[in-house]
């Protein structure tokens, strides 16, 4: 029971500890503390449920579907794009760059950023449902659903930790030029996932 955990937990954090275009938009909001709860539960529990449609067996059925994943593919290169583009136009703008005071876009807005980011990403299908499952299910019967645990916790853990810790590092950012390089760091990023996508 407890390796089962632990092992879901590393290898959950293993995958989701990376730089992205998701853990980019969570850092941000985080920094700028704009609705950072719901931007941290639609993560998690998309997680969550990805992790347990993975575990339960669904992942068979998205590998036996490929066209699945190009459609989501290219939604999500058009969606990265978009984001990229608008995060590099963000940076020319330094006065509506901001670490705290009150939030420039909306709950809805930013929910469905952050759903756009988790589900319109191939590589989430990838390895949350088939890796993660896969792996799974080699823990048995039993210890694949405390596998299922480990990893859940794990993504639960990280985007608490990178949304809500992400304030003490805003003082660092409370000058324009900081929020500027961010935005630009952040826009290269979509567009160089965008790419990757458009490419593989």
């Amino acid at each position: 029971m407890l390796d089962s955990t632990a092992a879901g937990m590393l290898t959950g954090l293993s995958l989701i500890v990376a730089i992205g275009a998701q853990n980019a938009y969570v850092l941000r909001q985080g920094l700028a503390r704009e609705h950072v709860g719901i931007v941290v539960a639609i993560c998690a529990l998309s997680d969550l449920a990805l992790i347990t449609a993975g575990v339960a067996g669904i992942g068979r059925i998205v590998e036996h579907a490929p066209w699945v994943l190009d459609v989501v593919r290219w939604l999500g290169v058009a969606f990265l794009t978009w984001y990229g583009v608008s995060s590099l136009l963000r940076a020319r703008r330094p006065e509506a760059l901001r670490a705290s005071g009150r939030a420039t876009v909306s709950r809805r807005g930013v929910a469905a950023r952050a759903f756009a980011l988790t589900w319109l990403n191939p590589h989430v299908y990838l390895d949350t449902v088939l890796l993660l499952g896969t792996i799974a299910n080699h823990e048995g019967t039993t210890g694949r659903w405390w596998f299922a645990t480990g990893a859940g916790v794990a993504s639960i853990l990280w985007f608490c930790g990178l949304g809500f810790g992400a304030r003490y590092a805003s003082p660092l950012l409370a000058r324009a030029r900081a929020w500027q390089v961010l935005d630009v760091l952040i826009g290269v990023v979509m567009l160089l996932i965008a790419l990757q996508l458009a490419l593989g």
